[in-house]
Formats: C-alpha cells, sequence, structure tokens
C-alpha cells in the first residue's frame, strides 16, 4: 500500500506544552556516540546546532546534577553515573527481558552469534536485552545500543509488524529526515514485508555492516504496549548467506514462538 506524501511533524514551538530547555538538554546527552567517552562544548555545538552560551549553561546545569563529569584538565565533558539511573527503574519493568535471556543464550552458542531483544525509540531500535556466543563481531551488542531502523533487519521487522497507525508516523519522519536513504531503502523494506508473510523473519546482508548478517523475527502481539523484535546477529565469514539463512532464520522463528507461548500470546 502506497504511504502518503510526507507531512511535516508538529513544530515544538507550537506546543505550548513543550518544554525546549529540557529537550535540549536531552540533546546534549544524546550527542555522544559508541565509543566516546569525552566531548567538548564545540562538540555539543556542532551536534545539537545550539549557540556556545545555550551550550554552556546546560552543560554546567547537567554536570551540577551529576548526568555530565567535567574533566578540568581536558576541559571536555564524559556522561555520567546519573544517566544510569532512569534507566534501572525501565529494564526492571520489563519481565520480558528474564523470559527471554535464556532461550537467547542457547541459540547464541548453537549458531555462535549474538541474540538480541530491541524496541523502538523514535526512529531507531534499542536492544534491552542481548546474548553473546562471540565477541568477534566488531561492533559487539549491548544493553542500550542504536540500530538504524531502515537499514538493519531489527528495524525492518519492527516496521513490518507494527499497525500502520504506528509505523506510519515513523516511517514520515524517516522520509523527512533523509529522503535519499528512505528512498534507497524503500525495496528492501518492501522484501522485507514478503519476507515476513513468507518465511516469518526479516534479513539484512550488507546494508548496516557488511561483516554481519542480521536477522529479526518480530513477536506476534504486543508485550505492554510495546512491540518488541528478536534479533540476530552472524559473522558473515562463516559461511554463505543462503547457508546462514536456513539455519538461522527457522531457528530465530522457533525462539519467538517459545517466548509467545510463556508470555501466553499463543
Amino acid at each position: 500500500m502506497a504511504l502518503p506524501p510526507p507531512q511535516a511533524p508538529a513544530s515544538p514551538e507550537r506546543d505550548r506544552q513543550f518544554a525546549t530547555t529540557l529537550a535540549r538538554g536531552i540533546d546534549i546527552l544524546l550527542a555522544y556516540r559508541p565509543g566516546e567517552s569525552l566531548l567538548g562544548n564545540r562538540d555539543f555545538v556542532m551536534r545539537t546546532g545550539l549557540s556556545k552560551s545555550t551550550v554552556a549553561r546546560l552543560t554546567h546545569t547537567l554536570a551540577v546534577l551529576g548526568y555530565l563529569r567535567h574533566d578540568v584538565a581536558l576541559g571536555k565533558y564524559r556522561l555520567g553515573a546519573a544517566v544510569l539511573a532512569p534507566a534501572y527503574p525501565l529494564l526492571c519493568g520489563m519481565p520480558i527481558r528474564q523470559l527471554a535471556r535464556p532461550l537467547m543464550q542457547a541459540m547464541a552458542d548453537e549458531v555462535v552469534g549474538a541474540v538480541s531483544l530491541g524496541v523502538r525509540d523514535r526512529t531507531q531500535m534499542i536492544y534491552v536485552e542481548t546474548a553473546l556466543a562471540t565477541h568477534d563481531l566488531v561492533v559487539t551488542p549491548d544493553v542500550g545500543a542504536a540500530m538504524p531502523m531502515l537499514a538493519t533487519a531489527i528495524g525492518k521487522a519492527w516496521l513490518c509488524r507494527a499497525p500502520s497507525e504506528a509505523s506510519a508516523p515513523v516511517l514520515n519522519r524517516l522520509r523527512l529526515e533523509d529522503p535519499e536513504a528512505f528512498h534507497r531503502a524503500a525495496p528492501a523494506l518492501a522484501q522485507a514485508r514478503k519476507d515476513l508473510a513468507r518465511h516469518g523473519y526479516c534479513t539484512s546482508r550488507d546494508e548496516w555492516r557488511r561483516d554481519v548478517f542480521g536477522f529479526a523475527v518480530p513477536l506476534c502481539a504486543r508485550v505492554d504496549s510495546r512491540w518488541f523484535v528478536l534479533n540476530c546477529g552472524v559473522l558473515a565469514r562463516t559461511g554463505a548467506f543462503h547457508a546462514t539463512e536456513k539455519v538461522v532464520g527457522p531457528r530465530l522463528v522457533a525462539l519467538a514462538h517459545q517466548l509467545e507461548t510463556r508470555l501466553g500470546l499463543r
């Protein structure tokens, strides 16, 4: 089904309940990328588009509150321990993680890969649980890792499973954020819909990482109002894609069915 032309989301400036200063502070915290431990005010200015004075006030405030730690010698900031505090109640409130983990670890050991459980956050997928059988992956998945939606199996699986009222706004924002990338990804997303309907899983070969084959299965129903997706990454050097798919795809579908049964969804 063709999607309507992209519509610009409502501007925060028109929302009287929107706390702009709070949003800008969160943007500062989200400016860090995997593998980065230190950023300076100049980095925050470049990545957020905020003025130098605004960034200076925000980083000072976040440091006072413990969300950032100021390295005086280097004149830069590290993320502070306070960043972790809000995540703990969230993770504890996901009993699906405890149910899924032994099943995920068993599969990870079997296929010598990484099996993860993820949910959507805006236009990306976030891992909330991960089981590993190898540390040879260039980017080792872990809780909190963010994956792009259009270029990964887990992202495509969410877009294919979520109902249109949930997926359409996400697709709309993805088109607005990067029209060229969205256009390039459209054929793969269309194929993912066919694969999910035919085989029960979505795949990713070289759209995200050339060194990893990705497979993903969305759960059949919401759990605590969220659409969870199971993801498996296997090193590409272990064999040809189609041979790997014959093993990993059906195995991940079976894992999803096991988990759905334990959750009472089947």
